[in-house]
Parts: structure tokens; sequence; C-alpha cells
């Protein structure tokens, strides 16, 4: 996971598995691609109401259970609102063994 390096200290949004979407600052990662986020939130989509953002602080995810990390572009985040965005979830990804 040596191309996160790029990404240390800056803002990235991670997808994982079971369709969570967790936005946070990139404080470094392992080997088996294990994350570290600090100051996290956890964006909830619904199609039925505005998107609930809860925050989890530092928080690490373990490598297997992360599906997509993207850098985030903070200016289009911040002039998005969320209070008036409704969306699907994102439905959970299996991986085939």
């Amino acid at each position: 996971m040596s191309a996160l390096l790029n990404f240390v200290d800056q803002q990235v949004l991670v997808v994982t598995q079971d369709g969570r979407v967790i936005v946070g600052t990139l404080k470094g990662s392992d080997s088996t691609g294990s994350v570290i986020l600090a100051g996290s939130v956890e964006r909830i989509f619904a199609p039925d109401c505005p998107v609930e953002e809860v925050p989890l602080g530092l928080y690490v995810l373990r490598g297997d259970s992360i599906c997509l990390i993207g850098d985030l572009d903070v200016e289009k985040d911040r002039s998005m609102d969320l209070a008036q965005l409704m969306a699907e979830p994102i439905p959970e990804t299996r991986h085939a063994l």
C-alpha cells in the first residue's frame, strides 16, 4: 500500500465492503492495507432523508474490510449541502474466493 503514502495527512474517502462511507484524514497505513483515520465521520445515506454524519474521531479500518480509498476534493466537498442530499446506500460488496 505504498501508494497511500501520497495521501498521508490529506482528506480521504473510504468505502468499506459493507457499504459504509467514511471520510477522514489519513494518518497511516500498514502492509496489509489497514488505515488510520483522524477526525473521521461516517456518512449514512438514505433515499428518503438527508445524509447523516456520525462523528467517529480516530478510527482504524482493517485492510480486508476496505473496498475503495480515494483522495477527497475538500473544496467540492465543502460546497455540497449534505442536508439536501438524498441517495441510496451503497450495497455490500463480496469477494469471490
